[in-house]
C-alpha cells in the first residue's frame, strides 16, 4: 500500500519506519462514530481483516476512512461495497434521510480517503459522479442493493454516487 500525503498534516516519504509512525500517528487521531452500531462494525470488521461484518444482508461491505471536516479526526464508516473496474463506489444514502451523511460531508472537505476492503488498504481521491456516469454506477449499486431506489425516493435531494479513485 502506497500512501501519498493521505493525512492532511503529515507527508508520506518512502522508507518503511517512517510509514509505520504515519499509520500509527493516524490511528491515535481515530475518532469512533458516535453511532454504536456503526462503531461496533467498524471494531469487528478491522479486527478480522472483513471477516466479521465483511457482509451485511448479503452486501459486501467496505470501511471508509475521511477525515473529519471540523475535527480532523480519522472517521470510519461501513459502507456498501461496489466496484468499478478497480475503484470503489459508495453511495452518501443515509437510508433515504432528507441530509447527506457526515462522511460524505468530510469527504466533500478532504477528498482523500481510506478504504480497508477485507485485508487489503487503499488510499484514494474520492468525487462525486454526474451525469452519465452517475446513472451508470447508480444502476450498478442498485444491482448491488436494491433498497438505493426506495432511498432516493424516499428523499427530495439527489443521492450522492462517490467514486473512490486509488491513489
Amino acid at each position: 500500500m502506497a500512501a501519498v500525503g493521505w493525512s492532511p498534516r503529515h507527508r508520506y516519504t518512502p522508507g518503511p519506519s517512517r510509514r509505520r509512525l504515519e499509520v500509527a500517528a493516524l490511528e491515535q487521531r481515530y475518532v469512533p462514530s458516535p453511532n454504536d452500531y456503526a462503531a461496533d462494525h467498524v471494531a469487528r470488521y478491522e479486527a478480522s481483516d472483513g471477516r466479521e461484518g465483511g457482509v451485511m444482508s448479503g452486501a459486501p461491505i467496505v470501511v471508509l476512512h475521511t477525515i473529519g471536516r471540523r475535527s480532523g479526526a480519522i472517521r470510519k464508516s461501513p459502507l456498501i461495497k461496489v466496484t468499478d473496474g478497480d475503484r470503489y463506489v459508495v453511495i452518501a444514502s443515509k437510508g433515504g434521510a432528507p441530509a447527506h451523511p457526515a462522511w460524505y460531508l468530510n469527504l466533500v472537505a478532504e477528498p482523500r480517503v481510506r478504504v480497508q476492503d477485507g485485508d487489503r488498504v487503499v488510499d484514494g481521491t474520492a468525487r462525486t459522479a454526474t451525469g452519465d456516469e452517475r446513472r451508470r454506477l447508480w444502476k450498478a449499486a442498485t444491482e448491488v442493493w436494491p433498497d438505493y431506489d426506495e432511498y432516493q425516493r424516499k428523499t427530495p435531494r439527489e443521492i450522492p454516487v462517490v467514486v473512490i479513485e486509488p491513489a
